[in-house]
C-alpha cells in the first residue's frame, strides 16, 4: 500500500510530494474476532439487547426509555460478565467502543433487530425524532 507524504520544503524532489511503502494494518487477532463473534451472538440472540453497566445513569435512562414504550430488551450488564474461559465484560466494552464513533461513551450500546442502533445519544435523536418504534416494530419489539 502507498501512502502520500508532504515533503520538507527543502527536499531534492521539487514537487512536495513523496510516496512512503506504508504497512498495512494490523489484522485483528484471534482473540478480539472472537470477541467480536460473541458480541454479534449475544446481539442477534433478541430483538432489542442493551450492552449496559449497572451504574451508569445513561445506562438506566435507555433502559427505562425501552421499558416505558413496552420493551422488554436483554440487558448485559458488563461489569457484572465474568470472563468464564470466554470475553468477560471489559474485553466485550472494549470491543463495542470500536463500533461506535469516537469521542461517543462505550455505554450503552443498543441492538435493534441484531444491528447496532446506538449509544444513548441515538437512540434518544430516533426518539425524538419519531424513528425508533418503527424500528422496534420492524425488529419485533414492539406489536402495537
Amino acid at each position: 500500500m502507498l501512502r502520500m507524504e508532504v515533503a520538507e520544503s527543502g527536499s531534492s524532489t521539487g514537487s512536495g510530494v513523496v510516496a512512503a511503502e506504508a504497512a498495512a494494518p494490523p489484522a485483528p487477532s484471534e482473540a478480539a474476532m472472537a470477541v467480536y463473534e460473541r458480541v454479534a451472538r449475544m446481539a442477534s440472540g433478541n430483538a432489542v439487547v442493551v450492552f449496559s453497566a449497572s451504574g451508569c445513569c445513561m445506562c438506566h435512562v435507555v433502559k427505562r426509555l425501552l421499558l416505558g414504550l413496552g420493551v422488554g430488551p436483554t440487558v448485559y450488564e458488563l461489569d457484572q460478565l465474568g470472563g468464564g474461559g470466554g470475553a468477560g465484560g471489559r474485553e466485550i466494552q472494549a470491543a463495542l467502543a470500536q463500533l461506535l464513533p469516537p469521542g461517543q461513551p462505550a455505554v450503552p450500546v443498543v441492538f435493534v433487530g441484531g444491528r447496532l442502533l446506538g449509544g444513548v445519544e441515538k437512540v434518544m435523536a430516533c426518539h425524538i425524532n419519531g424513528t425508533l418504534v418503527p424500528l422496534l416494530k420492524q425488529a419485533g419489539a414492539l406489536w402495537l
